[in-house]
């Protein structure tokens, strides 16, 4: 990885991150095309926002998440208002009686890496160059923060019709348990302001410049073409990636439950991989791919599918019936991988009866699994 650092987000970084982003969100977080859209209308109108990093922060200064919650599919269909996006931070800022030093993604994910630059961009304050997953991971207490104990409170919500939630949990399961009920009556989807946090607890708890690897990975796929380099081939390189299977979708089926997408899609080989199958498993993101009942790769690894063609990130919405895919993998982040870190997001959590086994030692005896150097 290069060393680059983003410093403000204009038009073409907006473009980037929402690439990147969507390739890290392992199939959720949103529809990265919306939250794009919305950003780069903030931007036009306000011009572009600073990026500030982790370690430029003063102890004291707070900074608030800023995203959205429910299904994927749902924000398909029902594109948020931009009051909706303004509400959560107002009413925290009131409920802690002083005003947001800078705003973040709470994932670096699909749509919701984009979401807090909307709000940023019209507020004229900065977003900062970090998130809590190093991914995208379907509920509330899936954060870094939660992991190192840190209160979820006060946390604020609104929907499109100018409903606005003030809430106070004991920690971030029960966040996940209220503040999911409320979604489902708001529609299925609505915004939220959780774990406002001090620079000190940034320092200490968020996964540092996320957005800047973000905006690498988009560059990567889109300069590819130009560099004709084979867009797969490059991003698999730089992320010190895995290819884990070629193919094409031959099932897939979802559903909406409990106020996530969830569901699971068939590929049939291609190419190398011709006359094998894959199974991928979701909730919101890509949680497990397996052949023959032998783990590719498990959560809380990175999954993601790719265009075969363009390299191109496929989200668990958007996924169609014949789409020719490579599905990839890298590793996550290293806080995933302690006892608590797997209790929290492992396979076992999302009910698959399968090991956590790193996604290194998976390919390393995986045929057609090819590590880049």
């Amino acid at each position: 990885m290069s060393t680059f650092v983003l410093t403000e987000l204009d038009e073409k970084a907006i473009e980037y991150i929402a690439v990147g982003a969507a390739v890290l969100g392992t199939g959720g977080g949103g529809d990265p095309h919306i939250g794009k859209l919305m950003a780069i209308e903030a931007i036009q109108k306000h011009g572009p926002v600073k990026v500030v990093r982790p370690e430029d922060l003063n102890d004291d200064d707070l900074i608030v998440p800023l995203s959205m919650i429910g299904a994927p599919t749902v924000m398909n269909e029902k594109i948020p208002a931009l009051s909706q996006m303004t509400k959560p931070l107002e009413l925290i800022e009131k409920e802690l009686g002083r005003k947001v030093t800078a705003l973040m993604p709470i994932e670096v994910g699909g749509g919701n890496s984009l979401i807090p630059v909307i709000t940023a961009a019209e507020r004229g304050i900065p977003v900062l160059d970090a998130d809590a997953m190093g991914r995208a991971f379907p509920e509330s207490q899936m954060v870094t923060f939660y992991l190192d104990g840190m209160d979820p409170s006060p946390i604020t919500m609104a929907d499109e019709r100018g409903n606005g939630i003030l809430l106070h949990a004991i920690d971030g399961v029960w966040e996940e348990r209220i503040a999911r009920a409320i979604t489902i009556q708001m529609g299925g989807s609505a915004s939220i302001c959780d774990y406002p946090a001090t620079g000190a607890q940034i320092k200490k708890s968020a996964i540092p410049y996320t957005l800047s690897l973000a905006y690498e990975i988009g560059r990567t796929l889109f300069e590819s073409k130009d560099l004709k380099q084979n867009p797969i081939e490059a991003l698999l390189k730089q992320l010190n990636g895995y290819a884990l299977f070629h193919g094409k979708a031959a099932d897939i089926r979802r559903r909406m439950e409990g106020g996530f997408t969830r569901g699971e899609a068939t590929f049939e080989g291609t190419g190398d991989h011709k006359g094998r199958s894959m199974k991928l498993f979701f909730q919101n993101e890509f949680l497990l791919a397996s052949e023959d009942g032998q783990s590719l790769a498990v959560t809380p690894d990175l999954i993601s599918l790719l265009d075969q063609d363009t390299g191109m990130p496929i989200t668990t919405e958007n996924l169609k019936y014949g789409a020719r895919v490579t599905a990839v993998g890298f590793p996550c982040d290293p806080k995933w991988r302690t006892p608590q870190g797997l209790n929290t997001v492992g396979p076992q959590y999302f009910g698959y009866d399968v090991p956590y086994v790193p996604i290194e030692e998976l390919t390393s005896v995986q045929k057609g699994a090819k590590q880049h150097d």
